[in-house]
């Protein structure tokens, strides 16, 4: 698995998220944990169809808040709710 993410992400412009499960999940968070380290400078999105991701945005917000996450990382991510926007 690993191998396969390190792989896609030498070969991807950008990563987006759709609606998906805990590997989704999983692969969303090590992109941005990875933006975070400064392993790389690419455009991390989520399409947040129906709110689906509401709660993930919500969880960053209070780590943020309490200081887990530094503010400045709020920047990592892009959202769009539909494929349009």
């Amino acid at each position: 698995m690993h191998q396969r993410k390190s792989e896609m992400a030498k070969q991807a412009d950008a990563f987006i998220a759709l609606p998906g499960g805990y590997g989704t999940m999983e692969e969303l968070l090590e992109v941005i944990t990875w933006s975070q380290l400064g392993i790389h400078e690419k455009p991390v999105g989520l399409l947040n169809v129906d709110g689906y991701y509401n709660s993930l945005l919500a969880l960053f917000d209070k780590g943020v808040e309490e200081g887990f996450i530094d503010d400045s990382a709020r920047n990592i991510r892009v959202m769009a709710d539909n494929a349009e926007t």
